[in-house]
């Protein structure tokens, strides 16, 4: 397994050497190189250094090309304008770089791990105990699970968190009916309850206990001394609460086992994970003063942050009857995740709306100490997934989307797609059903990480399933499309010539497909799968531009160009798996 330097990164070496050499009192200068319309590459670097120098920058343009070494890499190069380089590489450096590529451990293509990797905790995909997933859950989990396939690819060490709710006054309710109703969580004859029968018994006794606490004051009461009960430990509570939340992860797993997505016991640290930390948090905050007292509450202020009234407006640590605020517990899994997990980043993917709560924390956990130097945090924050009328998503009565309706509707749109080319392919029921899975959860993944996270996005799954425009089933097509090409190749193998000239849509597919681990890098480093999303709908277009324009299979062409555009078609294959993969789509083989 040996990493691969990209042509980019190859020709910026080269041409920041030819600007040291041909103009030593220069120091250190980039070349600012860039893909072009032009060329393959433009080089803007020498307009600054010729006004740093006081020079002619088509002068300095032309020392520079003449100090550049001779090689393979480069077949053109022309001072254009007021000193731009125009550079063109030669199509046996592409084809060659490419090679290296392909010869590289099947799964990482030659991508180079990033030499200053650490150890990122991720907190995503935050579902609430004793509650259905909703659309409102979907990003969190799709985002989240995109970035730990990326980090850890990248080589960063990832610990992923997902910090469930699963503590709170409302359990006070939920427990105490259980006491006096404690068959409402039994399922016929012991067996093991799948997902929807969790969620069915947690729904119902969840509304008969809100029914009952709403009418009944003395259920009102002991739901809340059955609160203190909780916080204290008491060991009968606890072994209620417990069913409730073991209830729940049946559940979980189930709609994340629909989403195609591995969720680990031990990556469930939730709310109360963090309990027994709460006081010495609260405790050190204001030791420190960097919490003070105001109106009974433990607060923190901040100069920048203030209400509409123009009062300061604090982050609450504890509150006026001495309960614990959020931000307690965030707080709390900042110091669990940085002193015992070893973090040297925090990356929290959750909704823009909760942006200054986590600001406040941050800048909370550096007053208090507990984020060091060298230990980054940062929000992904996403934002709000509408219907197609542009409004937040609801359905006709007016209610949240439950998840699982959503998914499951995908699925079922998707495998009709799947079964209207079924039987050219000759597709069994069985590969029906599964690629129909694989292409509608793929849709919903790919609509959603597609879109920058930030911004709203419109969920259309007429679109979502279309087999064109930027979509995955797009890119499922094109890649199914590669093996069967490569299927029918017989005795004709993918092998590299790097003798051979090559057609313009080669070279444009060959020096996209250069850049992948460049693409990756950029990914990982700014937590945006979007850039990933772009670069994969880009390959797709620029393989059927290659494919509508240079024939693979062609009687007329030399065994050379046949087995050369094999090699494009299959590495272009290995591409699209891999990238797709760490969006978390899968690409069926045959569709």
């Amino acid at each position: 397994m040996a990493s691969v330097n990209s042509l980019a990164s190859t020709l910026q070496q080269q041409l920041a050497d030819a600007l040291t050499a041909a103009l030593p009192d220069a120091g250190t200068a980039d070349p600012l190189l860039r893909r072009s319309d032009r060329a393959d590459f433009q080089a803007n670097g020498i307009l600054a250094l010729a006004k740093k120098l006081k020079g002619n920058p088509r002068e300095l343009a032309t020392q520079v090309t003449g100090a550049l070494p001779a090689s393979d890499l480069i077949k053109d190069i022309e001072v254009s304008g007021p000193g731009f380089l125009n550079i063109t590489l030669s199509d046996k450096a592409i084809i060659e770089t490419l090679a290296a590529r392909a010869a590289d451990d099947e799964d990482r293509l030659g991508v180079p791990y990033n030499p200053s990797a650490g150890t990122t905790v991720i907190d995503y995909a935050q579902p609430n105990v004793a509650k259905e997933m909703h659309v409102g859950h979907l990003r969190s989990a799709v985002i989240g699970d995109a970035m730990v396939q990326i980090l850890e690819f990248t080589g960063e060490s990832v610990v992923p968190r997902h910090h469930i709710g699963d503590w709170g006054t409302q359990f006070g309710m939920l427990i105490q009916y259980l006491i006096e109703h404690p068959d409402e969580l039994d399922h016929e004859d012991d067996k093991k309850a799948d997902g929807e029968a969790a969620m069915s018994s947690l729904n119902r006794l969840y509304k008969a206990s809100r029914a009952l606490f709403d009418s009944d004051e003395e259920f009102k009461d002991r739901s809340r001394n059955r609160v203190v009960a909780l916080q204290a430990g008491d060991p009968e509570t606890l072994a209620l609460w417990q069913r409730f939340v073991d209830e729940s992860k049946v559940y979980f797993y189930s709609v994340f086992d629909k989403l195609d997505m591995e969720i680990n016991d031990p990556d469930i640290v939730g709310e109360s994970g963090y309990n027994d930390m709460l006081e010495e948090t609260c405790r050190i905050l204001e030791e420190t003063g960097v919490a003070v007292r105001s109106e009974g509450a433990l607060c923190v202020f901040f100069d920048d942050v203030k209400g509409p009234d123009g009062n300061p407006t604090p982050l609450i640590v504890k509150k006026t009857n001495g309960g614990y605020g959020y931000a307690a517990t965030d707080l709390s899994a900042v110091r669990d995740r940085v002193q015992n997990l070893d973090a040297t980043t925090l990356l929290y993917v959750v909704d823009v709306r909760q942006s200054l709560h986590f600001r406040m924390v941050f800048e909370t956990a550096r007053r208090a100490g507990w984020l060091k130097d060298g230990v980054t945090t940062h929000q992904l924050a996403f934002g709000t997934v509408l219907g197609k009328d542009g409004k937040p998503f609801k359905t006709r009565e007016g209610v949240t989307v439950r998840l699982e309706d959503l998914l499951d509707e995908a699925v079922e749109r998707a495998t009709a797609v799947v079964r209207e080319k079924a039987e050219k392919i000759g597709l069994s029921e069985e590969e029906i059903v599964e690629n129909g899975r694989y292409v509608g959860i793929g849709a919903v993944k790919y609509a959603d990480l597609s879109t920058s996270a930030v911004r709203d996005y419109k969920f259309d799954l007429d679109q979502m399933v279309s087999l064109h425009g930027d979509t995955s089933v797009y890119l499922q097509y094109a890649y199914a499309r590669i093996r069967s090409i490569l299927r029918k190749a017989g005795d004709a193998k993918p092998v590299a010539h790097p003798e051979l000239e090559l057609a313009p849509a080669e070279r444009a597919l060959g020096l996209h497909l250069d850049q992948f681990g460049e693409v990756l890098a950029e990914v990982a480093a700014g937590y945006e799968p979007h850039k990933l999303a772009a670069y994969l709908y880009q390959l797709a277009s620029l393989y059927t531009t290659f494919y509508d324009q240079c024939h693979v299979l062609s009687d007329e062409n030399p065994a050379e160009v046949v087995e050369n555009r094999l090699f494009l078609c299959d590495l272009t294959a290995r591409t699209l798996h891999k990238g797709m993969a760490l969006l978390g789509i899968r690409t069926p083989e045959r569709l």
